[in-house]
């Protein structure tokens, strides 16, 4: 095999690739119109390197947030130009507002304009090319796919949408006994003869093993992987390629052999963890009611006007080791609405009433669960609290449901800033899946990451 498998970029690889040029460009953006125009509200220079690494911060920061490091967005020219006018603009904002850490407004207010213009001007240039030849399909991932066929469509759909750059060529049925009636037609076979052939002609990146049972794969499969894995050609096996790129556990997959998938991190144990977690939830949690105070009239007088009835209600959920209790939520539906018993809750579910969606797209009806955070029977983050009618029923036909009762549950989580509002149980496996991989590597920063994408969805409305 002669052929290069080209070069391609990791999804880590693009996001750091995304974040350092970013502000490579900005500053080169400045630098320029420092040079042409009589600018000189922001010099790039060693003597302001406070003043840099606070535009840098906010950059970071807002960017972040405002979901321009999103590789979805990022890959298409059409979603992230919003993005990039949105971020500038919030960027600019906060750095005039905050004059003690950056440069005094200036008395000519044209130099705002072209502070503003030089950092659009360099995030644009920089996400065009960034779009034109790092999101090309020259640098594209290609992958060859070996396992059975009746689990192939599952995998390609569960790649389709994770990554944009990853690009499954097709595959091959490692199946000794080959049934004709089972085909797949989304995506080109190979005879397991043509592997090496294959790999040359197509330049592919990596192999990746999707058996469900490894006894399934034939003896010349296998010799001719021990033979490519010898020649240092990545081989992967699918599970671990499926949570590092959806950040989400596959269940689905994981059969007898559970405790290979599940070495749950150690923070779940650890004691210091453990106690800073706490002490944020007191603090944050005493916070969001003092928040929650602000907007108290608000919310009083929309429910007076378009709930009319109690202002909240509590339900019974289930939190750590299975253990229920009350929780707490403003009044977003209307009076009586399970008369008939439990009922998933749905997209543009008829029983909200309209001040009610605006509670939940907003998120305010979840402010009164910081006094259920407070009394410890729930954390900031952690997988989202089920009713008890609903764990019986899910844990019946979904695998390894009830191991989210192994922390706490949040007022927010993975699964709520990745997924979308669960009323089904093809929603609740996928939801499984995302708190499964928190519990699996939750730690400060994936703590820090959900913050910030909750943010996100307070801000785009997107609670449901």
């Amino acid at each position: 095999m002669s052929k290069s498998s080209g070069i391609h970029f990791e999804i880590s690889e693009r996001k750091i690739l995304l974040r350092i040029f970013d502000l490579l460009s900005i500053g080169a953006s400045l630098y320029l119109v420092n040079s042409v125009f009589h600018f000189d509200y922001f010099n790039v220079s060693t003597q302001h390197w406070a003043w840099i690494f606070v535009l840098a911060l906010y950059i970071s920061i807002f960017g972040t947030v405002l979901e321009l490091y999103d590789l979805q967005k990022s890959s298409r020219l059409e979603t992230v130009v919003s993005t990039i006018i949105l971020t500038t603009s919030v960027t600019v904002l906060f750095y005039l507002l905050t004059p003690f850490y950056t440069p005094s407004l200036p008395e000519n207010r044209l130099q705002i304009v072209y502070f503003y213009l030089a950092i659009l001007f360099g995030l644009f240039v920089w996400r065009w090319a960034y779009i034109t030849f790092i999101s090309s399909p020259r640098f594209y991932k290609k992958v060859l796919i070996i396992g059975e066929t009746s689990n192939i469509k599952s995998i390609v759909e569960a790649f389709k949408d994770a990554d944009p750059n990853y690009i499954i060529v097709g595959f091959v049925n490692c199946e000794a006994e080959q049934k004709d009636t089972i085909k797949y037609k989304g995506i080109k076979e190979f005879m397991p003869s043509e592997i090496e052939l294959v790999i040359e002609n197509e330049g592919i990146s990596e192999i990746v093993i999707a058996s469900y049972n490894s006894e399934n794969i034939t003896s010349s499969i296998y010799s001719k992987l021990i033979s490519l894995l010898e020649s240092g050609f990545p081989i992967k096996e699918y599970t671990q390629v499926y949570e590092e790129m959806t950040y989400r556990v596959p269940v689905q997959f994981v059969g007898k052999d559970f405790y290979k998938y599940f070495p749950f991190s150690r923070n779940n144990k650890n004691k210091l963890y453990l106690t800073y977690r706490r002490l944020v939830d007191i603090a944050l949690s005493l916070f969001g009611l003092v928040l929650g105070l602000i907007f108290l009239p608000l919310v009083l007088l929309g429910n007076l006007v378009g709930n009319r009835g109690a202002l909240f209600y509590t339900q019974e959920r289930i939190g750590k080791n299975g253990k229920p209790f009350k929780i707490y939520k403003y009044r977003s539906m209307v009076k009586n609405a399970e008369t008939d018993g439990a009922v998933w809750a749905t997209k543009n579910d008829s029983r909200v009433t309209p001040f009610g969606r605006f509670l939940r797209t907003s998120r305010l009806d979840e402010f009164p669960q910081f006094i259920n955070i407070l009394k410890g029977d729930m954390s900031l983050i952690g997988p989202r609290p089920e009713r008890p009618v609903f764990v019986k029923e899910l844990s019946q036909v979904i695998p390894f449901y009830e191991t989210r009762h192994i922390v706490k549950p949040g007022l927010t989580g993975w699964a709520q800033v990745k997924a979308r509002y669960g009323s089904s149980v093809d929603d609740s496996l996928l939801k499984l899946q995302y708190d499964l991989f928190y519990i699996k590597h939750r730690s400060f920063m994936l703590d820090v990451n959900i913050i910030i994408k909750t943010l996100s969805t307070v801000i785009f409305f997107r609670g449901q």
